[in-house]
């Protein structure tokens, strides 16, 4: 039978989901997790990539399991949760239809990305600490630009092994917003010192999130207008576009089916 796992992890430790040689991935350990409950190979199917060090929330995967019988799934999330590290949560487990796929099915994904301006010790392990001010309306306008079907290889990292660079994205915004720890405890902060970028698209590419807040970033500062997005997306140049900014602050946090 199949079945979903929705879960969420830690990417600090990891060099993403997908298996790779030499290096932690978060599929590898939940097959391995699997694999060790059910006695037998069992290999998990993800909804897609993330890169180095990038988070997840409510991310899908899929596994067969080795003979058909019907499982007590609240107890295979037990004792799951009971075999893998503290960095990963299994939220939930349910059968579904036999040609079920995590990754082709997925209608579209969402990302956030999170930025702090001042010293915060509570953010440092999954925000960006930028030390500089940002037009947040000026990027805005940016983000604006990269609405709809594109070619989105300026963003894509070099070396990409994928069939097409085309992606549709249908929402991308920066908003402030407030951490728990600021409205629940009174940390110190002033209003727009914590913003979030919201990028939602039927497919990313290979560092596209990341390489896409670095160039908004350059707009917010000055180095670059807003409706440079659209000569850089048709340039298809890597080169062209901002500088990566870190994977600790990057999580992706919907998949839609």
């Amino acid at each position: 039978m199949r079945y979903t796992v929705r879960l969420s992890y830690d990417g600090s430790k990891f060099s993403g989901w997908q298996k790779q040689k030499n290096a932690r991935s978060v599929q590898e350990e939940l097959s391995k997790a699997l694999s060790i409950l059910f006695g037998d190979e069992t290999e998990a199917v993800g909804a897609g990539r993330t890169d180095t060090g990038v988070n997840a929330v409510n991310y899908i995967a899929h596994f067969d399991t080795p003979s058909d019988e019907v499982y007590d799934t609240a107890r295979i999330s037990y004792k799951l949760n009971a075999i893998l590290p503290k960095s990963r949560s299994i939220h939930e487990i349910k059968p579904v239809c036999k040609d079920f796929h995590a990754r082709f099915f997925a209608l579209s994904r969402e990302y956030h990305y999170f930025i702090h301006f001042n010293k915060d010790p509570f953010m440092e392990s999954f925000s960006y600490h930028c030390r500089y001010g940002l037009d947040i309306e000026k990027m805005n306008v940016g983000a604006s630009y990269l609405l709809g079907e594109h070619d989105f290889s300026c963003f894509e990292k070099t070396g990409g092994n994928n069939a097409t660079s085309i992606c549709t994205v249908y929402e991308a915004v920066w908003e402030k917003y407030v951490p728990s720890h600021v409205s629940a405890m009174g940390f110190p902060s002033a209003d727009g010192d914590y913003i979030v970028f919201r990028i939602r698209a039927n497919r990313f590419l290979r560092n596209m999130v990341r390489a896409i807040v670095g160039t908004l970033i350059n707009i917010g500062r000055g180095k670059a207008e807003p409706e440079s997005i659209r000569s850089l997306i048709a340039s298809r140049n890597r080169s062209n576009a901002g500088e990566s900014v870190p994977g600790k602050a990057l999580f992706l946090s919907e998949v839609k089916y």
